[in-house]
C-alpha cells in the first residue's frame, strides 16, 4: 500500500476520533463540521487510490512484508473508525429523535 494512502486513512481516523469526542460533549455543530472534513478526506483518498503507485508502491506486492504490515494497519484503522462511527450514531439517536419531533411539531411535555 502506498504510504500516502495510509496517511489518508490515519487522517480519517483522527477526524473520526474528534467527531466522537464532539458527540460525547454534545457539540453536534462540531460533529457536522468534522463530518464534512471526513467526506473531503475520503474523496481525496479515493482520488489518490486511483493514481498509479509511486516507486515504493510499485515494488510492493501481496507477499511483501511491508505490504502485509500496511494491510494490517489499514484493517486496524478501519475497525477503529467503524467503532467510533457506531458510538457516534448511538449518541446521536436521542438528538435525532428530538430533531424529528421538533420538525414534526411535537413538543416535549413535562409532567
Amino acid at each position: 500500500m502506498d504510504p500516502q494512502l495510509l496517511n489518508y486513512y490515519e487522517a480519517i481516523e483522527r477526524a473520526s476520533a474528534d467527531m466522537l469526542a464532539a458527540a460525547r460533549a454534545g457539540n453536534w455543530d462540531e460533529v457536522v463540521k468534522l463530518e464534512g472534513a471526513c467526506v473531503l478526506l475520503i474523496s481525496q483518498l479515493k482520488h489518490a487510490a486511483q493514481q498509479p503507485p509511486g516507486e515504493a508502491g510499485a515494488a510492493a506486492d501481496a507477499a511483501d512484508p511491508r505490504a502485509l504490515e500496511a494491510a494490517k494497519i489499514k484493517s486496524r484503522i478501519m475497525q477503529r473508525i467503524l467503532v467510533n462511527d457506531a458510538e457516534i450514531r448511538h449518541l446521536a439517536e436521542p438528538w435525532l429523535q428530538e430533531l424529528d419531533d421538533t420538525l414534526a411539531g411535537r413538543r416535549k411535555t413535562l409532567h
